[in-house]
């Protein structure tokens, strides 16, 4: 379904006026390093860079949901990669922060990324200076994990998507080193009630008084916001919040960066004027999450549901929510001091040896071969189910598809999982054929006052804050200059508490290693923040294989195109009306071809165009809000297939004489793209 037609009216408001909204906490004050920058702009080099990673839109699995029936259509809008990179002028060290609008950063995803890093930049950026993480939207293509449990809903590994995400991301952190100038940072914090609700409160219940005291709404409202000047002038921002980014439901099946991308989307195109295409730097806004396990957008705990009913809306309010606290945050914050460093060591999460001061009752355990449990298939039925037959909570196996799955769990994996309803042993299929991930990377990065601790997995907020105070002890750092940065560097589903595990809800099902795996990545952490905080050189460990050369796929390629009878690829199939009046929506059909024949990144599958001065000048594209390409395939036998674009004119939109333009690109019969261009008549809008 196409956006809205209206969206609320956006004005700046002035920094005086802002900074005078109650409620905003700041971080400390000023300390004399970081109130008087240095002569030149600033006590940093900052650098800031966006890049599209959009994939294949149509007839491809797409990722977060595992939903066989839900495959790319077409884009409502597109996913990017935002990067930050920031040098410390006094000692020279550098760091990269990179947030992309993806479901997952896996580690097929770091390995190509590092990879061509080096091959531009030789040892300026490696794995220790590099964070990659991700904003968790479930609606864009997948296959882009070179392990299988997270390509099987999506047929198969692609490469395209795969090699549209790694360039994109390589893009992005490129633009941010060409563009370091001279600049400062700041920080302050706020909180945001509205926005999220705790999917998994059974299991939350379950953490000791002490835990749950901080947070008396069982959510983690806690806002944080890194500003970036350049000089005098602002440059970005980075906002963290715990929500997942699913106010989309798993019947979408157009791309979509959810709630997180309209947030950013918002900040950059209608704030601060950035135009995507035209590839010159601006503002660079990301909003990345935290410890959103148990952390739903959908406030009335069903999918699609809350604030209202409908999904694209609820997007748009819970994204704006976001946005408005990171502007009224960002008014206020505090200038910053401290250099950069990071410390990443790769961890078998499979069999840690966990202490007994990290442990509830005191006593060594050890985590797990990974296991998937039977809960894992029902999916959260707040956000999205998934298998129809299984329930949060199982607690035994289903015997009739371990059956027809051939596949046995160990008695002693069991007794190890206790109480997981173990029902696929990934771990131990994972020494035939990578499944799930054994060897993660923990990385914990210095940002001035900040510090990412980034995470391979969705970590629930009492997880998360498990870490958080485990790493701010170690470094002597006050607890809100520590943060659990997830859906980081790798992925390996969810990280519950042991209380929580015990319940066996979703996320319980999904923590792949035991029970005690927040336990070893506590212990883990500590030995990381330890190395920070000495200067100490880190034993990296054994650097996970690259397992490219050993994927598959199930989906067929584009065999060729056809253009429909009588007409031309590019040819219109439904024109426009003659007039529209603002608030209505347009909606073309093209001729067109099949668009993985080319994913167009950094282009546009559409224009909406405005006559000016006699010529034609782009005013939207396939980024929008407005905007939606929808692919359509009419006859497969024959090739042949229809764009339809959509445009919900907005309230404030200029009058005057439009077209809508299509790009495309058609495979013939021997293989040869070829791209192709077609444009409606004109119309007005009045």
């Amino acid at each position: 379904m196409p956006p809205p037609a209206t969206r609320r009216a956006r004005r700046r408001l002035p920094v005086a006026a802002l900074a005078a909204v109650l409620g905003t906490v700041t971080l400390g004050a000023p300390s004399p390093a970081s109130a008087s920058s240095t002569a030149d702009g600033g006590n940093y080099l900052v650098g800031r860079g966006i890049s599209d990673v959009t994939g294949e839109a149509a007839e491809t699995g797409m990722m977060g949901y595992s939903s066989f029936d839900q495959k790319t259509s077409g884009i409502h809008q597109r996913q990017r990669s935002r990067a930050f990179v920031v040098v410390d002028r006094s000692s020279g060290k550098r760091v990269v922060y990179v947030n992309a609008d993806l479901a997952m950063i896996f580690q097929s995803v770091r390995q190509g990324v590092i990879a061509r890093l080096k091959e531009r930049y030789g040892d300026l950026y490696g794995e220790e200076n590099v964070l990659l993480s991700a904003t968790h939207t479930h609606s864009g293509p997948g296959g882009y994990s070179h392990h299988v449990a997270y390509n099987l809903s999506v047929l198969g590994f692609q490469k395209e998507t795969y090699r549209a995400i790694v360039d994109g991301m390589t893009d992005s952190v490129a633009k941010a080193h060409e563009d370091l100038k001279p600049g400062t940072m700041s920080l302050g914090t706020g909180t945001l009630a509205n926005a999220s609700v705790n999917r998994s409160r059974e299991a939350f219940d379950r953490n000791p008084a002490a835990d749950r005291a901080a947070f008396p709404d069982a959510i983690d409202p806690a806002m944080t916001v890194l500003r970036f000047k350049q000089g005098g002038r602002d440059a970005g921002a980075i906002s963290w919040f715990a929500t997942h980014n699913t106010s989309i439901t798993n019947k979408n099946t157009l791309i979509s960066p959810d709630n997180k991308g309209y947030a950013a989307y918002a900040w950059e195109h209608d704030h601060e004027g950035v135009r995507y295409l035209d590839d010159t730097p601006g503002f660079v806004a990301a909003f990345p999450n935290t410890n959103a396990g148990d952390m739903s957008p959908n406030l009335n705990l069903k999918p699609g549901s809350g604030p209202t009913e409908d999904e694209f809306e609820n997007t748009r309010v819970i994204g704006e929510r976001q946005l408005d606290k990171a502007r009224e945050i960002y008014a206020g914050t505090r200038p910053v001091s401290g250099g950069v460093d990071s410390r990443l060591a790769y961890v078998d999460m499979e069999s840690v040896t966990v202490r007994p001061e990290y442990t509830p009752d005191g006593k060594e355990h050890r985590t797990c071969p990974a296991v998937v449990g039977a809960s894992t298939l029902a999916g959260s039925v707040e956000d999205g189910p998934a298998i129809p037959g299984f329930e949060e909570g199982t607690r035994t196996p289903v015997a009739g598809i371990l059956d027809a799955l051939r596949i046995d769990t160990p008695s002693w994996l069991a007794t190890c999982q206790y109480p997981k309803a173990s029902l696929i042993p990934t771990g131990l299929l994972s020494n035939v054929h990578p499944v799930t991930p054994q060897r993660l990377p923990l990385q914990i990065m210095k940002i001035g006052e900040l510090h990412l601790v980034a995470a391979p997995g969705e970590f629930t907020i009492t997880s998360g804050l498990r870490v958080r105070r485990t790493v701010a002890e170690r470094l002597g750092v006050p607890l809100d200059r520590v943060l659990l940065q997830g859906y980081a560097n790798a992925y390996s589903q969810y990280v519950t508490t042991p209380e929580e595990y015990d319940t066996q809800n979703y996320e319980g099902g999904s923590t792949l290693y035991g029970r005690y795996t927040l336990p070893a990545y506590q212990q883990e952490y500590a030995r990381i923040a330890d190395s920070l905080r000495e200067g100490t050189t880190l034993e990296r460990g054994a650097t996970p294989p690259d397992e490219s050369g050993r994927q598959f796929t199930f989906q067929t390629g584009v065999v060729y195109d056809n253009p429909p009878a009588g007409k031309a690829f590019g040819g219109v199939l439904k024109a426009p009306k003659t007039s529209y009046a603002r608030g209505s929506t347009a909606t073309v059909e093209f001729a067109t071809g099949h668009p993985k024949n080319d994913v167009r990144r950094g282009s546009t599958f559409l224009e909406v165009q405005r006559l000016e001065n006699g010529t034609w000048q782009r005013v939207l594209d396939d980024g929008d809000w407005e905007t939606a390409y929808r692919w359509t395939r009419l006859n497969g036998l024959t090739g042949t297939s229809k764009a339809t674009i959509t445009w919900a004119i907005a309230a404030d939109t200029a009058p005057g004489t439009y077209r809508i333009a299509h790009h495309g690109d058609a495979r013939s019969l021997l293989g040869k793209i070829t791209p192709f261009t077609g444009a409606t008549g004109s119309f007005t809008v009045n």
